[in-house]
């Protein structure tokens, strides 16, 4: 199975298309050392939460945008060697970056649930999960229950992915963008759609199947501090 690099950013929403520039430039590089794909998505439908929320996750101010991003790998071991060498390689290096990289989060994650029937990626709901370590595959069990409901109303892929390599951050992090507790692991997540349009029609359908009735009573996680978000697809380098 694949493994993610996954990163959530807040990047000054009028340096979208700097953004992007800057984007394509690491995918290359990236690319070259041996990553399978990467996508950026800019947030759409990004809304204020409760208790956790994704701009409160990189303290997004209010003339930025929150980004959700992921570069895929065929593996661990393709992933760091393809580390190694992006450290190494002279491109990037000493470039100003279009956002505040000290509020950058980052990880690496470990698909464990990845359905994908196929077809193009236009939009992305992407969540951020704090699961106890225990509840690991009951989790799973959970997301594997969901997956055909989702399929039915236009999903076009699904995937769970555990934290693996998820360091602590200075500023912010993942364990603190769900506020982790008691070993918690943070689940980097997301559904793809073929557009916003798809997307908005599949949540509708999905929360009025009949089979959401079955949903397990005891669900594996705190649903507070779940981070949930749409985002427009911006860059698909390698699907």
């Amino acid at each position: 199975m694949t493994y993610i690099d996954g990163f959530v950013a807040a990047v000054p929403t009028a340096n979208r298309d700097a953004y992007l520039d800057h984007a394509r430039r690491v995918a290359a590089v990236f690319r070259d050392h041996g990553a399978i794909r990467s996508v950026q998505c800019w947030g759409d439908d990004v809304k204020d939460g409760h208790t956790t929320d994704f701009r409160r996750a990189v303290q997004a101010t209010g003339d930025e945008t929150v980004v959700f991003a992921w570069i895929e790998h065929r593996d661990k071991a393709a992933r760091d060697a393809t580390m190694a060498a992006v450290t190494a390689d002279p491109r990037e290096k000493g470039a100003a970056l279009p956002f505040d990289g000290r509020r950058l989060i980052f990880g690496g994650f470990a698909p464990i649930v990845d359905e994908r029937p196929g077809s193009a990626c236009g939009y992305v709901d992407g969540f951020l999960v704090p699961v106890p370590p225990g509840n690991r595959e009951a989790y799973r069990a959970m997301a594997l229950w969901g997956f055909p409901i989702f399929r039915d109303h236009g999903i076009q892929r699904h995937v769970e992915a555990w934290g693996d390599d998820v360091p602590a951050g200075e500023v912010t992090d993942f364990a603190r963008a769900v506020k982790a507790d008691n070993g918690e692991i943070a689940v980097f997540s997301w559904f793809e759609w073929a557009d916003r349009a798809a997307r908005d029609a599949g949540v509708a359908g999905f929360m009025a199947d009949e089979r959401m009735a079955t949903m397990p009573a005891d669900m594996p996680f705190d649903g507070k501090r779940m981070v949930a978000g749409g985002f427009q697809v911006i860059m698909d380098e390698g699907r």
